[in-house]
């Protein structure tokens, strides 16, 4: 059974109050882009620009098919285009660029990865968007190769990014985002956000809307600490590596101090002062080149949002997320009862565990299924991921959270950040123009946070009996 899109009310609603910022989210699945890994925001950027009208002709798609062969190239297409810059051809070329510096040369490399090669760039283009540095933005390049001086056999040739345009929205009007957000039902807010998602939210009960709507938490409030664990195929990843460039995902594999926290071989910063969110995903597989010196670093950020290493210091903003597979018996549920028995042994240690504000409970959520991505009109994945963004520094929720809530059961300071953490997220998701009853606060902003929280709490008490059994309880005040 398919499941169908969001009611044609509700679209039609949508595109009136919002306009331009909406796309029809079944175009990135007929358009065949999906097949080829583009992330959503880099797939609607470029379906915006051929079909503004949401028409996706056959006319249409040949010309999308053709931009893509030209500004788009697939790995195995490395050859062909160093051969087309060997000839003096100036490419435009759709990537994820990042600056590192060569302190060999004491000059400024740009990594090109549809080409798998280190070019030099210009200055000025370092100037406007410093976060090339390091961590890198999705964007349109303009690079041309120089060949070797014939005059001076020394000499190399060399790739430069002469031209760079950041995939980013050209306006974001955030007051207007969030006072609109009175032009719908909670219920029509809750689809509209995961319809943003690039899910179909009439494939999921109201728990598991609110289980996805879980994972933009991180991306919305400043420094939430989360782990989803889950069997494989739940789409656990997805929202991370599609909807935002202000998320940096790893995948599995050796994690080293440098990359995650500062490099002081070339001076640059890491990914936590780099991005939004940094997430682990695999965290099944996740290794540290030197494990004591890493999770302990990581273990001060996650607590106070600042660390050292070497003689740097670092303060940062950035949410912290593992991605972990789990086994799971014949009812569906976790199979060992305690949850990180499976993971890496960081993992499971009590000192780093109770640093995790939550655990999202990803084996409530349904494998992803061919009727389960988003259709019909919704956000564009590069406008939400601009206002998730942008929400991070509006104020005001904090303390709307710090001032109505109360807590009950615990007087542990973990605790109480992680719920308040929690709370002012969902708070800044469900209702960002902070027009809230007690009862809708209660029940969708409060008790989801507590819940997130209290599975912390009862994988502590298992591992270790130092941790008392605690049952947490949350009320507006």
């Amino acid at each position: 059974m398919i499941n169908p899109p969001l009611a044609s009310d509700l679209q039609n609603r949508a595109k009136n109050v919002f306009g331009e910022v909406c796309i029809d989210k079944g175009l990135f699945l007929d358009s065949g882009m999906i097949s080829r890994s583009i992330p959503t925001f880099v797939a609607e950027w470029i379906l915006d620009r051929f079909c503004p009208n949401g028409e996706l002709t056959d006319d249409i798609q040949d010309k999308i098919n053709l931009f893509i062969r030209k500004h788009l190239p697939r790995k195995d297409q490395k050859e062909e285009i160093k051969h087309q810059l060997s000839q003096g051809e100036v490419l435009t070329i759709l990537d994820h660029f990042s600056v590192y510096v060569d302190l060999k040369s004491n000059t400024h490399r740009v990594h090109i990865p549809c080409i798998d090669e280190r070019g030099y760039i210009e200055g000025h283009i370092l100037d406007r968007f410093p976060n090339l540095l390091g961590g890198g933005i999705w964007g349109a390049g303009k690079i041309i190769y120089h060949p070797p001086d014939p005059e001076s056999p020394s000499s190399n040739g060399q790739v430069w990014l002469r031209e760079f345009t950041p995939m980013q929205v050209a306006h974001l009007d955030v007051d207007y985002y969030c006072e609109a957000r009175s032009e719908f039902s909670l219920i029509e807010w809750r689809e509209l956000l995961v319809n943003a998602m690039g899910s179909n939210p009439h494939a999921y009960t109201p728990l598991q809307q609110q289980h996805l709507l879980t994972r933009l938490i991180p991306l919305v409030q400043k420094r939430v600490n989360l782990i989803e664990l889950a069997p494989k195929g739940t789409g656990k990843s997805f929202i991370y590596q599609n909807l935002s460039r202000h998320v940096r995902v790893v995948s599995g594999g050796k994690v080293t101090a440098p990359v995650l926290f500062y490099n002081l071989q070339s001076r640059t910063p890491g990914l936590l002062t780099s991005y939004d969110v940094v997430v682990f995903d695999e965290a099944q597989t996740i290794s540290f080149d030197n494990p004591g010196e890493v999770v302990g670093i990581l273990k001060d950020y996650l607590e106070s949002g600042r660390y050292t290493r070497g003689n740097q210091q670092a303060t940062a903003d950035a949410s912290f997320v593992l991605l972990g597979n789990i086994p799971l018996d014949s009812r569906g549920k976790p199979r060992e009862a305690l949850l990180f028995y499976n993971l890496p042994n960081f993992l499971q240690e009590t000192a780093f565990i109770d640093r995790l504000h939550g655990i999202l409970p990803g084996w409530e959520l349904p494998r992803f299924t061919a009727n389960m991505p988003a259709r019909g009109v919704g956000f564009k994945a590069d406008f939400f991921s601009a206002i998730l963004h942008a929400l991070r520094e509006r104020p005001g929720y904090d303390e709307y959270v710090s001032a109505h809530m109360q807590l009950h059961g615990t007087d542990d300071m973990r605790d109480k950040k992680a719920i308040q953490r929690l709370t002012s997220g969902f708070l800044r998701l469900l209702f960002p123009n902070m027009k809230v009853t007690p009862e809708e606060f209660q029940t969708y902003c409060i008790e989801p946070s507590v819940r997130l929280r209290q599975t912390i709490r009862g994988q502590l008490s298992l591992l270790d009996p130092e941790y008392k059994v605690v049952k947490i309880r949350g009320e507006f005040v």
